[in-house]
């Protein structure tokens, strides 16, 4: 028997013109699908991560985007037999808990990265606490950012932050223009770690936090950590797995 799929596409031209033409092909089970195909770049993979978690339910995508990192090829002919073969890669949030002086928490849930930044021409100052234990007692920048391994090929990568393997157990932290300390570069953090970044002169220097695309303006405090109890699943085609896809990227130049 086929598996079961549902087709979901972004805004784009393209895209919205193949989705009818693979609905006639393979059908479309909607909320009885066993796999879910969005068609569209990394952004709206993360948007479907998004509206399908805790479903249960697998993702494969294919690229319609500008870069399609997280994205397979689009090929319309020969899907059952890619689906069948591919290979899935289970991926964890971050969970972002955002306290504002004015307000209750906030929070939200982040498969690509939290990032914090300055919301003036002031640089921000930031206090980094790992696990209850103060490790930089004040670090002036642009912002920082926490990365999951899936997300660390995307603005982690664009801010010089290290790329990780999909099955790493690390969380890259990244500073955005570090003017001190100059030569802090980040750290490799474990999974586990419990993340505590409170806003210094946050009056003064008000900052912003965005878990992908949730933003609360004029934080005090910042709490990270990993959701393990959500688990996502993507399917790649074989052989471009997501690690594979991670390595390659180390060796371009």
């Amino acid at each position: 028997m086929a598996v079961k799929l549902h087709f979901v596409a972004s805004d784009a031209a393209e895209a919205q013109s193949v989705l009818p033409r693979l609905r006639e092909r393979y059908g479309d089970a909607g909320e009885e699908a066993a796999i879910i195909v969005a068609l569209g770049g990394d952004g709206f993979m993360l948007q479907t991560l998004h509206e399908f978690m805790g479903k249960g339910v697998p993702i494969y995508g294919m690229n319609f985007g500008s870069v399609g990192f997280l994205m397979n090829e689009l090929h319309e002919h020969d899907l059952p037999d890619r689906l069948a073969a591919a290979t899935a890669a289970k991926v964890h949030p971050l969970l972002m808990k955002a306290i504002t002086a004015g307000g209750p928490p906030q929070e939200a849930l982040a498969f690509n990265e939290v990032s914090l930044l300055r919301e003036t021409r002031q640089a921000a100052k930031l206090r980094i606490m790992l696990d209850g234990k103060v490790r930089l007692e004040e670090l002036v920048c642009d912002g920082i950012l926490v990365s999951t391994p899936a997300g660390s090929t995307a603005y982690n990568l664009s801010a010089h932050g290290p790329i990780l393997p999909i099955d790493s157990a690390l969380l890259a932290m990244t500073p955005l223009s570090a003017f001190r300390p100059r030569r802090w570069r980040g750290a490799l953090l474990p999974h586990q770690a419990q993340i505590r970044i409170d806003i210094l002169e946050p009056h003064k220097r008000p900052v912003s936090a965005t878990a992908d695309n949730k933003e609360v303006r004029e934080v005090v405090r910042v709490e990270i950590a990993e959701d393990r109890n959500t688990t996502m699943t993507m399917l790649f085609d074989e052989g471009h797995s997501l690690d594979e896809r991670i390595l390659a990227e180390q060796f371009l130049y």
